[in-house]
């Protein structure tokens, strides 16, 4: 698996995704432009002394992201929505998928709807436009982990 973050705007959004990514061995995308610089001190504190074992990787932009994924191998994007998609326990993960979430303000742009038809939501009440970032990644990431059998690893 891999998570994609967007654009993301909030420091400990990140560095708190970050830690996620550390614990699970998962590789950590960012998108640029970013909301934040990279040596940001609430996104270091958010990720405690764990950012040696994040296998980060920081994309200008999102051709520059394709091109990098291109060249590991076959790999799904998927993408998240508040306002559509399937729900994240009915939605079949893939070894390999790139979860791809929007930055926390304005969701993923239309754009990439229009390139990646693979869409993913977790189902909440109306009352919530949506979850906060890292907690959506925390969910996404467990449930596909999950399905694909990759929990056996962090035993």
């Amino acid at each position: 698996m891999r998570i994609v973050l967007y654009q993301p705007e909030i420091p400990p959004n990140t560095g708190n995704i970050a830690r996620l990514c550390a614990a699970t061995a998962t590789p950590l995308h960012l998108i640029e432009p970013l909301g934040f610089k990279i040596d940001d001190k609430h996104l270091k504190r958010a990720g405690l002394d764990y950012w040696p074992n994040v296998n980060l990787y920081v994309h200008p932009h999102w051709a520059a992201f394709e091109s990098a994924l291109i060249s590991v191998g076959p790999s799904r994007v998927v993408l998240t929505s508040a306002r559509g998609g399937v729900p994240h326990h009915d939605f079949r993960f893939e070894p390999g998928d790139a979860i791809v979430l929007g930055p926390e303000t304005r969701g993923l742009p239309e754009f990439l709807f229009d390139l990646c038809p693979l869409r993913v939501r977790i189902p909440t009440l109306d009352t919530v436009r949506s979850l906060n970032l890292s907690t959506a990644a925390g969910i996404l990431l467990y449930e596909s982990l999950r399905q694909t059998n990759g929990l056996g690893a962090l035993s």
